[in-house]
C-alpha cells in the first residue's frame, strides 16, 4: 500500500515537473497578442473555506490548494494529506465549472475529515464566481462549497 502511494507521487511530481518546463518553454515563445487570461487557470488556489467553516493551516503543514491547469483541463493539488489530480470542464462565459476523474494519493493521516470533504466538494461543483483575488465554488445558487484564496508566487 505505502508504495503504491510512493508510486503516484512520483507520477504526480514527474507529470508537474514536465508541465513546468513546458510553461517555461511556450511563455518564452509568446507575444503581447495571448489570449486574455480567464482568471482561474494557471493560479494556485489557497483553500480559505469549506462548507462555511474557515480553514486554516497547521503550523508546519502544507496548505491545502489546487490549480487548474490549461493543458488537459488537469486539476492538481494537495487535500492536506494526500496529493490529488482530476480533470475540470471550464465555460468562461456562463461561470460552469465541473470536475471529474478526482483522485488521490493513498496516504493515511491522523486527521483525513477535512480532506475527504475537499474531494466531496469537488464533485458538486457546477458553477464558480470570482470577486477580486477570492474564488467562489458553488452548487446552483446555494451558498459557496468552498472559497478559495489566490497565492501569488514569486
Amino acid at each position: 500500500m505505502k508504495a503504491l502511494s510512493i508510486y503516484f507521487t512520483l507520477i504526480l511530481l514527474i507529470s508537474m515537473s514536465c508541465k513546468s518546463h513546458q510553461n517555461t518553454m511556450d511563455n518564452s515563445s509568446k507575444t503581447k497578442e495571448t489570449p486574455m487570461d480567464d482568471g482561474i487557470t494557471e493560479k494556485y488556489w489557497k483553500l480559505i473555506e469549506l462548507n462555511g467553516q474557515s480553514v486554516e493551516t497547521r503550523e508546519n503543514r502544507k496548505e491545502i490548494h489546487m490549480i487548474l491547469k490549461d493543458r488537459d483541463s488537469l486539476v492538481t493539488g494537495f487535500g492536506g494529506c494526500n496529493s490529488l489530480s482530476g480533470t475540470y470542464v471550464l465555460n468562461k462565459t456562463q461561470s460552469r465549472l465541473k470536475f471529474s476523474g478526482i483522485r488521490a494519493t493513498l496516504m493515511a493521516c491522523e486527521d483525513m475529515e477535512t480532506e475527504q470533504k475537499f474531494q466531496a466538494m469537488l464533485l458538486k461543483v457546477d458553477n464558480y464566481t470570482l470577486k477580486n483575488d477570492t474564488l467562489s465554488m458553488n452548487k446552483a445558487r446555494m451558498a459557496p462549497l468552498a472559497k478559495f484564496k489566490v497565492v501569488y508566487l514569486k
